[in-house]
């Protein structure tokens, strides 16, 4: 088959709550990302540069900026029957959510049978990574495979929190462990585990069988848990190592990047990486670019403060409509329309579009959500014992302000 005809399910629906507060009132999915971005757009991007441009995204909770952020952003040409549009839960299937993420394609089997693709891929929303996803698909169908699983080598104690995939020398999964506290190591390594990275290549009559029950207590709900260990039992399940994917523009030392940012301390990570010289993930490769939608603000602003001190900026992110005057911010992140004022330190920390760092406030491994005003002097990550009682802290020690704070 050389010219298949795919279908792309994002799976976007699910709650995030080791995400908050930052999912407070919005979807993990939606969560901002390396300043500009949403956590979704990057799954979107790998998609649109792959070429496949009929796209679903399955919604559910807190979805409303989602839902208007794909609106007003990913927009493709219809003239050729091209799409990305978000599908909330329409409870087809009687009054109930979604009970998983297989249940999910199977409420909305509707979708599949509207486009009557050869191949659906099926891909999680909140990871960042580059993929180009027309490799995996040539893999799967040259496997001959009913499923392919997208895998990626982590270390032993990470494996514990994902589905680990044991395969033969040809590809083929000869077991699958969800979320075990004991996962298979790989061959010749005790130390890493062969990951799933929650992107899957369905074959469409396999994936429509599987996921539709024979009787009420034969369901499926999810695909991790049980449609993959029933394919692998079936022997039609099949790995695709991420590793061989090759991106134009890319480093090697990019190359086989992936995060999942599912907590508040991956996820602080993950934008951290952005922010060295040589980034282990380059946003600036422009022939693999990140799509979102900018706002029409001006540039940057870099400037003295009032009474002539100079700004220092190293090591970070400074995004549209920003204005750092007389600021100190160093290996942070600056989102669009962030100001920072006179004598203020920001230090390793990412700040959310609209946030107000007043004249000599120290702000110091912190996430702030939108719209915060720090105000004058004030000091967050500095005394732990004292953010506690206001703000989440993580394990890691990063202090999160929720959005709209104003109980200083």
């Amino acid at each position: 088959m050389s010219d298949p005809k795919v279908l792309v399910i994002v799976l976007a629906g699910g709650e995030g709550k080791r995400m908050l507060p930052l999912t407070d009132d919005r979807a993990k999915p939606a969560v901002p990302f390396g300043g500009s971005y949403r956590i979704i757009d990057f799954a979107l991007s790998n998609f649109a540069n792959s070429r496949y441009l009929k796209i679903v995204v399955l919604t559910q909770y807190k979805s409303h900026s989602l839902d208007r952020h794909i609106s007003a952003t990913w927009r493709f040409s219809s003239l050729l029957g091209n799409y990305v549009t978000p599908v909330p839960a329409q409870m087809r299937r009687g009054p109930h959510w979604f009970a998983g993420s297989a249940d999910a394609i199977y409420q909305n089997l509707n979708l599949i049978g509207d486009e009557d693709p050869d191949v659906v891929c099926v891909f999680g929303a909140d990871h960042i990574y580059r993929m180009d996803v027309s490799q995996m698909v040539e893999h799967h169908l040259a496997a001959g495979a009913g499923v392919t699983v997208a895998g990626i080598p982590v270390g032993l104690e990470e494996a514990k929190s994902f589905g680990v995939i044991n395969a033969d020398d040809n590809g083929k999964i000869k077991s699958f462990h969800e979320k075990s506290p004991s996962p298979p190591t790989m061959p010749g390594d005790s130390t890493r585990c062969l990951a799933s990275m929650g992107n899957y290549v369905f074959n469409t009559d396999t994936l429509i069988d599987i996921v539709t029950p024979v009787g009420e207590d034969d369901a499926y709900t999810d695909i991790g848990a049980h449609i993959i260990p029933a394919l692998t039992a079936q022997g039609v399940a099949h790995v695709y190592d991420f590793s061989t994917n090759v991106i134009p523009g890319q480093s090697e030392r990019e190359k086989g990047y992936w995060r999942d940012v599912g907590t508040i301390d991956s996820y602080f990570d993950a934008n951290m990486d952005l922010l060295s010289p040589l980034p282990v993930f380059d946003l600036y490769n422009a022939q693999w670019p990140v799509f979102t939608n900018h706002a029409p603000l001006p540039p940057a602003k870099v400037s003295c403060a009032e009474d002539g001190d100079p700004s220092f900026v190293d090591g970070s992110l400074l995004c549209a409509g920003s204005i750092v005057s007389g600021g100190h911010l160093e290996r942070s992140i600056a989102s669009p329309g962030v100001r920072v004022h006179s004598d203020a330190r920001v230090i390793d920390s990412i700040l959310f579009p609209g946030v107000r760092i007043g004249a000599g406030a120290s702000v110091n491994r912190c996430i702030i959500d939108k719209n915060v005003q720090v105000p004058p002097g004030a000091q967050v990550g500095i005394d732990h014992a004292a953010d506690k009682n206001r703000f989440k802290i993580t394990e890691q020690g990063i202090v999160v302000i929720p959005k709209g704070f104003a109980g200083w």
